[in-house]
């Protein structure tokens, strides 16, 4: 009798897993999507933004040190951290319909995780387009139809490849963009008057920290400078 039922166990994943399209991973990821799937390939890769994002903070914050940049980075990292004690408090599974949820490191699916990070990204940067820089106002809604359409696409990727549901999506969305708008509140109105003392710091002298919220051009300021300084120099060597 017991090698009957485990005959039938195993006659059944086999039919189980001839039935449904094998996952492969993204390499160095844990973001799978159906093999010869070529949208599921293209959105599995729009999943991995978030983790672009990051890579070009680390980046900024080594070659500017820029004091609203470090705040703005402190600000995804808290969000983050709202994420992971939303989802152990609400304690939602992910999708019953998928068949890699073993693979994940994290089981609770609401809020997703993907979406609170891109909803805060897309929301303090679309407000500081708007707030912070002196750009042209059809350069701001540019730039902002284009990071809204970086988190839509990470929103449809988590569903499509079966990572989440509608609802953990959308909670994920509410609860970035909440956050992001408290907390450009407490960079632009509390945190920002104070960074010219703070970069005044020795500390921050050691580190190289700086305050750019002043200049209306950094590019233009930074190309001056270094074209200035470069014909200094020439001179000098003349």
């Amino acid at each position: 009798v017991i090698g009957i039922f485990f005959l039938e166990m195993a006659a059944e994943e086999h039919l189980f897993e001839s039935a449904s399209p094998r996952r492969v991973p993204i390499t160095l990821t844990h973001v799978q999507y159906d093999e010869g799937d070529l949208l599921g390939m293209v959105l599995a890769w729009f999943s991995l933004l978030p983790i672009f994002i990051l890579v070009g903070f680390v980046t900024l914050i080594t070659f500017r040190r820029d004091l609203h940049t470090c705040c703005f980075l402190a600000g995804i990292v808290a969000n983050e951290g709202i994420n992971f004690v939303l989802k152990h408090v609400i304690k939602a599974p992910r999708p019953s319909n998928t068949i890699y949820t073993h693979s994940l490191f994290v089981e609770y699916g609401m809020p997703s995780s993907h979406a609170q990070f891109m909803s805060c990204f897309a929301t303090y940067l679309v407000l500081f387009f708007f707030i912070r820089t002196k750009m042209l106002y059809l350069w701001k809604g540019l730039l902002s139809c284009l990071v809204i359409a970086a988190m839509v696409m990470v929103f449809i990727s988590r569903v499509y490849l079966g990572y989440h549901t509608y609802a953990q999506m959308l909670c994920g969305v509410v609860a970035g963009a909440m956050f992001a708008w408290l907390w450009f509140a407490v960079v632009h109105l509390g945190l920002s008057p104070w960074f010219p003392h703070i970069s005044s710091w020795k500390i921050s002298e050691y580190l190289l920290l700086r305050d750019m919220s002043l200049i209306p051009n950094v590019l233009w300021y930074e190309y001056t400078a270094i074209r200035m300084e470069t014909r200094s120099r020439m001179r000098k060597a003349q």
